[in-house]
């Protein structure tokens, strides 16, 4: 049994504002539309607004049903499923190629229109891929008569990175008319259609980008389709987005959104009571009673299509032996976890999948058993003679971080491992290759209803944890290869099965902890509904007093 610490003095100060107070609403000059102030823990993590380098949690909050949209989008409040947004129908011509028709009348924030040419430059090499090509295929010469970025554009590394994990084998986007495009693939690939639904396949302006006088402006305030567009860009401080008035998918309700960056809960909390913030997110599960008690305030929100992880590097001194790593997987009770601090608001899922991803979805699957005598055995077996083992974290980017990093070295202390927490300042910080990587925090999402967005994504030949140098598996990177080009669905199944054994199991890269949950505060006065995601829904229809 686990001593949890609980945060007390934020419940005490929420229980005191016990009367109603009525938010305050900016409204704007001129303009009958509210304008709201949203509290998070952070806007980006780059401070740029670049949907392909920031692909992260606190990215898709700010983004999408903002300033990003994709060909095809995903339906916020309607089960995530695929809808029509930038592209009206879609059609394949192959198994290796998809053909779009665009929404005429799209209009960019500086009032151009939505063009085929303007999809053709968003997966280019100038914009997305530099001089990458596709994976094992030096012969294709992808993109070739797109120019490299010039001097001032060049793409920081980030970038091609994720657009290959995206995208592993895109060798053509055409034009085909003004409004019709085409994706055409290396391979075959059933995932096209939800590659294009996917976090980083959004679509911009190539006037936007050609006008900007470097990467790093038009980064700061890229010119894309979303219902707001970018007044006020302070990294690490505040974003101020205004509506696009002109968006083809009807007025937005509000005129101005701001979101500023407000690090502490209690200071979310205190200041959403106050009136001075109208939104409040990333609200831990233990506050949302005590915000409740005042009877003009709720909480929404629930568990979404992201998984909180721990992640391994293979190559560090304690963890080369896979027994070690096992061990780890084995001394996590999730459950006590899930059951203490998150108030059972969220569940120990089946290991790195979600029962969206429907007949891909494996149902007899399930997390490395809790079993610490089996785990102290197997730290037995590997000779491991009690080296520290650094585990590298942020302070509370994700909810209940810090608390749960404490309660997990607690349970491998008690299997006889030595487990250090190493706090770090930034992202960058945290996946930097030094001697000491060897744990860290992370979590992991399923933009669309296949694993190849995920377990492929992250941890296959393309994937974060392989880019950076963490781990690596020949056979789960060819088990990765049949999900990516086999088109039939047993074959693909068989391999997503075998790649969570290796992943989870045989030579563990990650173990899953918990599935994530996010809740948000605000008055009962705004009428407004949560998304099963870290995205926040503010078009025409999901705002109103």
């Amino acid at each position: 049994m686990y001593s949890l610490s609980r945060r007390s003095a934020l419940r005490t100060g929420v229980a005191a504002a016990s009367s109603l107070i009525l938010p305050r609403f900016a409204i704007a000059q001129g303009d009958n539309r509210p304008s709201i102030t949203i509290a998070v823990q952070k806007i980006t993590n780059s401070n740029t607004l670049d949907v392909l380098r920031e692909q992260s949690n606190v990215g898709e909050r700010i983004f999408f049903s903002h300033l990003w949209e994709g060909l095809i989008g995903r339906d916020w409040l309607g089960g995530l499923k695929q809808i029509p947004l930038l592209a009206t129908s879609w059609k394949r011509i192959d198994a290796q190629t998809v053909e779009l028709e665009l929404r005429p009348g799209v209009k960019f924030h500086d009032g151009s229109e939505l063009t085929a040419e303007d999809v053709v430059f968003t997966f280019s090499r100038e914009r997305m891929f530099a001089n990458t090509e596709a994976k094992n295929r030096s012969t294709l010469k992808a993109f070739e008569n797109i120019p490299m970025p010039r001097p001032g554009k060049e793409l920081p590394v980030e970038v091609p990175a994720a657009a290959r994990r995206a995208w592993p084998d895109l060798i053509r986007v055409e034009a085909t008319g003004k409004y019709t495009v085409r994706f055409v693939n290396a391979t075959p690939d059933v995932t096209l259609e939800g590659r294009l639904s996917r976090y980083g396949s959004e679509i911009m302006s190539r006037k936007g980008w050609e006008e900007s006088a470097s990467y790093l402006d038009w980064a700061r305030k890229p010119v894309t389709t979303g219902p707001y567009k970018v007044v006020e860009f302070k990294p690490d401080t505040s974003l101020i987005l205004e509506a696009h008035d002109e968006y083809w998918g009807g007025r937005p309700p509000l005129k101005r959104i701001r979101f500023v960056e407000v690090p502490e809960v209690a200071s979310r909390v205190n200041g959403l009571i106050s009136g001075q913030y109208q939104f409040a997110c990333d609200i831990p599960p233990d506050q949302i009673v005590g915000i409740e008690k005042n009877a003009g305030f709720e909480v929404q929100g629930g568990t979404i299509l992201n998984h909180r992880l721990t992640v391994f590097d293979k190559h560090h001194p304690q963890l080369v032996d896979p027994r070690v790593r096992r061990a780890m997987t084995h001394a996590i009770d999730r459950q006590a976890i899930v059951d203490s601090l998150w108030a059972g608001r969220t569940v120990v899922p089946k290991g790195l999948q979600w029962p969206y991803y429907d007949d891909m979805f494996i149902a007899d699957w399930d997390v490395p058993k809790f079993d610490p005598a089996l785990a102290a055995d197997l730290v037995k077996q590997a000779g491991y003679k009690g080296d520290p083992i650094p585990y590298r974290l942020l302070n509370n980017y994700y909810t209940n971080q810090v608390a749960t990093a404490q309660i997990l070295v607690e349970m491998w202390k008690a299997v006889g491992l030595n487990v250090e927490i190493e706090s770090k300042e930034n992202w960058t910080q945290i996946m930097e290759r030094t001697p000491t990587r060897a744990v860290r925090d992370w979590s992991n999402s399923a933009p669309f209803n296949d694993p190849v967005s995920s377990i492929v994504n992250q941890h296959g030949p393309n994937g974060q944890q392989q880019q950076i140098g963490e781990w690596t598996n020949d056979e789960a990177n060819k088990m990765a290869e049949v999900m990516e080009t086999s088109t039939d669905h047993e074959t693909r199944k068989k391999a997503f099965r075998r790649m969570l054994e290796i992943c989870e199991r045989e030579d563990p890269a990650y173990t899953v902890l918990h599935q994530n949950a996010t809740f948000t505060a605000k008055p009962k006065s705004i009428r407004w509904k949560a998304s099963p995601a870290f995205a926040m829904d503010f078009r025409s229809g999901n705002f109103a007093m």
